[in-house]
């Protein structure tokens, strides 16, 4: 399954967001479907942040200026945790 998506709190205009939302801590429980003790395995999780104003945003407000269309105007970055082997 997927996770729905992420919010956007960005305002481009004022380059600036709210981290209004998202969840402040994450816990879960998950077991793997398809195990197989005599197999190798890693696991790792990965989440992502909530996006926020890109350094061109920031500058477009700053010298009052406007890119071009092409320039992205967010940034969202990932998380991800060390990874968790398994040897048989």
């Amino acid at each position: 399954g997927k996770a729905p998506p992420v919010g956007n709190t960005v305002d481009i205009a004022d380059a600036s967001y709210r981290n209004s939302i998202g969840d402040p801590e994450l816990a879960t429980w998950w077991t793997d479907p398809d195990f197989d003790p005599s197999q190798p395995a890693f696991y790792y999780v990965r989440v992502l942040e909530i996006p926020r104003p890109r350094w061109t945003t920031h500058d477009m407000k700053f010298f009052g200026i406007t890119l071009p269309d092409r320039v992205p105007r967010t940034v969202q970055d990932r998380a991800y945790s060390s990874p968790i082997w398994y040897r048989p």
